[in-house]
């Protein structure tokens, strides 16, 4: 089993495409209602769709994005104007991780785990 995608509702198709290509997603599939981007490294895939009944409901899920060069990442995309909540910290569960909001609220981390996203001291069996 392989995950293929995980797919967001935004209040605003274009401006949630712009965002995400400023974190250096590429857009593969336009359309006015959805779009959807790869990443750089890997064969995952991530969409966004267009819900006009999103608006001003509280997002519940939260995404994960892993960059090896986590700091120096969210340096990039501070300069280009992306707002943070706040900065990357290392975590208690040994991932160090910085956090953000789309511009329709849904969460968003950018992480580094290394090792540990797989394999941390905890792990079962």
């Amino acid at each position: 089993m392989n995950l293929n995608q995980v797919t967001l509702a935004v209040n605003d198709i274009e401006e949630a495409v712009a965002f995400y290509k400023t974190l250096g997603l590429i857009q593969i599939v336009a359309d006015d209602h959805y779009a959807r981007f790869a990443f750089p490294d890997g064969d995952a895939s991530f969409s966004v769709y267009l819900d006009p009944d999103k608006e001003g409901l509280p997002s519940r899920g939260v995404v994960y994005f892993e960059h090896q060069e986590l700091d120096k990442w969210v340096d990039e995309l501070k300069s280009k104007g992306v707002q943070f909540d706040h900065d990357p910290i290392d975590q208690s569960f040994l991932w160090r991780e910085a956090s953000l909001s789309d511009p329709s609220g849904n969460k968003i981390k950018l992480y580094w785990a290394g090792e540990n996203r797989l394999n941390p001291p905890w792990k079962l069996g």
